[in-house]
């Protein structure tokens, strides 16, 4: 359905509108729809508040903790650790080094498995599916992300106070949390 709308432009707006409809080839009317649904999907930032991601990534940027890294490089650094097969033997242990210590942080900082894969999956390392109480699928974009990934949840998660099982696929696990009470149930 379409609806027609008289809007009234001051004279920035009516340039911006010349410009857009000259670059792109398009009418007013079609310039004016694709502006407006640009607007509602981007209106955090648009609106001058930044959103919750946002705000994250700041604040783990400026920390000096976290930087951007580009997921190519992420790529390559892991499928290099594969080159004679099995990953290197000091890379493995210096990333367990790395869990170790988050899992004293995590368990001050998350309450549950859901917390944490909300935030690796902020972060950029996996993309995570609720597929109902406590249980979760997560989705990697390569094997060796995945055996990464996995590994760190493992270690990282045991000061957590529930327990984990994962079955692990190619490129997916499936990870199903319980608290302790719930197994001895």
């Amino acid at each position: 359905m379409t609806r027609r709308m008289t809007v009234s432009l001051d004279d920035d707006a009516e340039t911006a509108l010349e410009t857009l409809m000259s670059q792109t080839d398009n009418g007013q009317s079609e310039v004016v729809r694709r502006a407006l649904a640009f607007y509602a999907a981007n209106f955090e930032a648009a609106s001058g508040r930044p959103s919750d991601n946002l705000e994250q990534y700041y604040q783990m940027l400026s920390s000096g903790e976290h930087v951007l890294l580009d997921v190519d490089f992420l790529h390559c650094f892991l499928e290099r650790l594969y080159e004679d097969g099995d990953p290197d033997p000091e890379f493995v242990e210096a990333a367990d080094r790395v869990s170790d210590y988050h899992a004293h942080e995590y368990a001050e900082r998350f309450e549950s498995v859901e917390e944490l894969l909300e935030w690796l999956s902020f972060c950029g390392f996996l993309a995570v599916r609720s597929q109902g109480e406590g249980v979760y699928q997560i989705v990697f974009a390569s094997e060796p992300i995945r055996w990464f990934m996995t590994r760190f949840i493992e270690r990282s998660t045991v000061d957590l106070p529930v327990d984990l099982e994962i079955d692990q696929g190619l490129s997916k696990v499936i990870i199903t949390e319980s608290t302790p009470s719930d197994r001895s149930a």
